[in-house]
């Protein structure tokens, strides 16, 4: 017997028949029946039994399919190896994005880890910053891009890009998508619909009025970009996020967007690893597809 027809014979069992499988393996039927037909010749017993209704497993088709799986993982944990030793990524990259981003970054993501990393899966969660960072302390996360990170020693931190915030308003029809800029000082006049504590947006744009001897306006503590652009739509009060944010709320038509400053008003985006686990192949190479996208060459942010 060789590989493939074990992969042929366990693909048939496990799916209770040649056409589900052929489909499956992308191979000729007549092709695949001739494999676990030789398959059980070379036996001297039948594997499977062949109905109407697909195949099951006969007994000794059962023991087979057991001993099967287990040759395969064997022969594929083997490969992995291997290719571990020439430093080519494969397995499970677990990536967190703050929700300004994940919308609009986590197609392109996908595919051009796809296309860097075949042998390799790409997992996304979304995450405030402050919950991101907890995640990958934690070990639930391998890697995260966050707003404005402190340095801390269980943190290695990568500056990405800056990027620039707006105060965020209902759009009147007929007036133009980018509005008049507004000073750091006057956004303090604007009742906000803003995260709560230690959010790091929050946390930038209070830092940055007490600069100017002014406070936040807080009309209502929201941990939602989605909840808190449409509460903008409402008329409950501004935001003030990052052009990508609109982006990615399907409808960035509806909103004014007003540059703030002078002084000017950015958010600092940091791919963050852990310092306290190794980097392998996977981290390295899945997080420069990352960095790539976020280069000024990659999607405007």
């Amino acid at each position: 017997m060789d590989l493939k027809q074990l992969e042929y014979f366990v693909h048939v069992a496990e799916l209770r028949s040649f056409t589900r499988a052929a489909a499956y393996l992308q191979v000729a039927q007549p092709a695949l029946s001739r494999q676990v037909r030789t398959l059980e010749v070379e036996l001297r017993q039948p594997l499977l039994d062949r109905n109407g209704r697909g195949v099951t497993p006969t007994e000794a088709g059962q023991r087979l399919l057991a001993h099967a799986r287990g040759i395969l993982q064997q022969v594929e944990r083997a490969r992995d190896e291997l290719e571990d030793l020439r430093g080519a990524a494969s397995g499970r990259l677990v990536m967190a994005l703050p929700p300004s981003l994940s919308r609009t970054l986590t197609g392109p993501l996908v595919r051009a880890f796809r296309q860097r990393l075949p042998r390799a899966t790409l997992s996304v969660v979304e995450g405030l910053s402050a919950y991101a960072l907890e995640w990958l302390v934690m070990g639930r996360v391998d890697c995260a891009v966050v707003y404005n990170a402190t340095p801390s020693p269980s943190l290695d931190l990568l500056p990405l890009v800056d990027e620039p915030l707006f105060l965020v308003t209902p759009r009147v029809p007929g007036t133009p998508a980018i509005g008049p800029a507004i000073a750091l000082r006057d956004v303090a006049e604007h009742a906000l619909v803003i995260p709560s504590r230690p959010h790091s947006m929050r946390m930038l744009l209070e830092a940055a009025l007490a600069a100017e001897g002014r406070r936040v306006r807080v009309a209502l503590e929201v941990e939602s970009v989605p909840a808190m652009l449409d509460l903008v739509l409402q008329g409950d009060g501004q935001a003030v996020l990052a052009q990508n944010a609109l982006q990615g709320s399907g409808r960035p038509e509806a909103f004014q967007l007003r540059p703030i400053g002078p002084p000017r008003l950015a958010a600092s985006l940091w791919l963050a690893t852990s310092a306290q686990r190794p980097r392998g192949p996977l981290i390295e190479q899945g997080t420069e597809v990352l960095k790539a996208l976020l280069q000024p060459a990659g999607p405007v942010l």
